[in-house]
């Protein structure tokens, strides 16, 4: 198990630096409540990016970004609504949106990152 969570969060810190170069400011990651957690939370313009990052080695099970389905979807607004209550300074003025980043590989083979952006 501790290599799985080892990669998830190479995954997240792959993601936080694409994003970066990007010009994303990233306000939280890994915020947690009752409900559940979210990755990573940027701030890009006038836009909260809220974005859930799925890493595996390998397309074997799947691409990553298949693994967010609808249900998952539906949840992580949830958990955007709920970040935006607990903090109204960040998202005052600001729309919203969900981003998804799939990643596959690993350090010997090398990664590659898909983003999808404006996720519904």
């Amino acid at each position: 198990m501790a290599a799985k969570d080892d990669l998830g969060r190479r995954g997240e810190q792959l993601a936080v630096e694409y994003l970066t170069e990007r010009n994303h400011v990233v306000v939280d990651r890994n915020w947690r409540c009752a409900e559940g957690e979210l990755d990573v939370v940027t701030v890009s313009g006038d836009m909260v990016v809220v974005v859930e990052v799925k890493t595996r080695r390998s397309m074997a099970f799947g691409d990553p970004l298949e693994a967010v389905d609808a249900r998952k979807r539906s949840r992580l607004w949830r958990l955007a609504r709920a970040w935006g209550v607990a903090h109204p300074e960040i998202l005052r003025g600001r729309s919203v949106r969900l981003d998804i980043i799939g990643i596959t590989g690993g350090e010997s083979t090398g990664f590659d990152l898909a983003h999808l952006e404006d996720v519904r």
